[in-house]
């Protein structure tokens, strides 16, 4: 009965969706555990390109059950609209399964996103503005309002009622905002309610009966290590837990039933918004490294940070996760330089540390520690078998399994399933 976890292992965008597609043949359930439509995941398949916000990856196979779990925050117009999307690119979504527990991204919660950040100013996190943090802040403040909720609609406008008086208070007088109308919302919702009556599930009971029967069960998040709420960049951060350990608490799962925790990995590191970068490029190898390696957000289409691989984050991410293994992406937008960069350890006030520091503002000041390779120069994307890459290629991956403590499994060559090699 195994589970197995995908986790990002840098700032999130490392090809968490490629990987999904590569592993669904072997897999009957996928779950997004985590996170919002803040995030996205882009498939190709033959000449069909997804790109994907909430619903989980495993939507593209018949034989796959794809979930949305606990742990997610969902939009019901955006969820319905990405459906409407699927479906007219003659995909069948009708095996969705949504829980019950997982929480509601209202219109005040969108607005207060947009209008803090404003306020932050210089200091701003970078979100994407659609509600995720506000939601999360609720979930833990027990203001939420659950997907079940949409079903009772007496304790729905209730809940509401309750929260609307606090979130008019903020929206009216702290940001000059319009109040909002419970009425309003509650005729809004209660339209998504009956659209999204036919996947609502018990999904825990769904995935553990799945694993009784000897199924197997893949579960994906957002975003990436550097990212989550406790172990992440703070406050730089996401509102949820991309780790592994987050995958649990978003399915309901227990830990006996994890077989593999697969770290995904660029062969390079990206972040997208605001926060520390020790090997952050600013310069025309960035501007290079950005344009090859096509650096835009899936869901907000930003142009994201880009720098050398970082073995100190990876170190920790192999850690935090537990990992078994790692698929590494984008080896072939590498080709484009003739030198590469790897930083082993970082350098604050005299002191190299090869793990990640204790205190954030060492890690905000740390200077990257580089070893240099020479690169191949070769394009590698028709490339079929991983011993057929160029020897420089191929110790460029000794090298960073060597630094990270985990064995690279899959090496990606390209965005096409075909383009993944395996690595014995």
């Amino acid at each position: 009965m195994p589970a197995h976890i995908l986790v990002g292992t840098q700032w999130g965008d490392e090809g968490k969706g490629k990987a999904t597609d590569l592993l669904a043949d072997d897999v009957q359930y996928v779950v997004r555990y985590q996170g919002g439509n803040n995030a996205g995941h882009t498939i190709i398949v033959g000449d069909r390109t997804l790109k994907l916000h909430l619903v989980p990856s495993g939507v593209m196979y018949p034989h796959v059950t794809p979930v949305i779990g606990d742990g997610v925050v969902i939009d019901p117009g955006v969820l319905l609209e990405e459906l409407d999307d699927l479906v007219d690119q003659g995909l069948d979504v009708s095996k969705l399964k949504i829980s019950g527990n997982a929480h509601l991204i209202m219109p005040y919660h969108r607005e207060l996103d947009r209008v803090t950040e404003r306020f932050l100013g210089r200091q701003k996190l970078g979100t994407t503005k659609r509600g995720i943090g506000p939601t999360y802040a609720d979930k833990a403040a027990r203001v939420g309002l659950r997907v079940q909720d949409l079903y009772d609609m007496k304790i729905f406008r209730q809940k509401l009622d309750t929260v609307l008086k606090e979130k008019n208070a903020v929206l009216s007088r702290v940001y000059n905002r319009l109040p909002m109308k419970a009425a309003d919302i509650e005729t809004e919702y209660a339209v998504y309610a009956e659209r999204l009556r036919p996947y609502i599930a018990d999904t825990m009971a769904l995935l553990h009966d799945a694993l009784d029967r000897g199924e197997t069960v893949l579960l994906e998040g957002a975003q990436g290590t550097l990212l989550d709420l406790d172990h992440g960049t703070y406050p730089f951060v996401t509102s949820s837990n991309p780790v592994a350990g987050g995958a649990l608490t978003g399915s309901g799962l227990g830990p006996r039933h994890v077989e593999r925790v697969i770290g995904i990995t660029k062969a390079y590191v990206t972040r997208v918004g605001s926060g520390p970068f020790p090997t952050e490029l600013r310069d025309e190898t960035g501007e290079r490294m950005t344009e090859v390696g096509q650096e835009y957000g899936t869901t907000t289409g930003r142009r994201r940070r880009v720098g050398w691989f970082d073995a100190v984050l990876a170190r920790y991410a192999a850690r935090v996760n537990g990992l078994t293994e790692h698929f590494l992406t984008k080896l072939d937008v590498l080709s484009a330089f003739s030198t590469l960069r790897v930083c082993h350890a970082y350098r604050y006030d005299d002191e190299e540390y090869e793990h990640f520091p204790p205190h954030q503002s060492i890690f905000h000041h740390a200077e990257p520690v580089y070893s240099e390779l020479p690169g191949w120069g070769d394009d590698i994307t028709q490339v079929t078998e991983y011993h057929l890459l160029p020897k420089e290629a191929q110790a460029y991956v000794d090298h960073l399994e060597e630094l990270s403590g985990v064995p690279i499994r899959y090496v990606s060559v390209g965005p096409a399933r075909s383009q993944t090699l395996e690595r014995h």
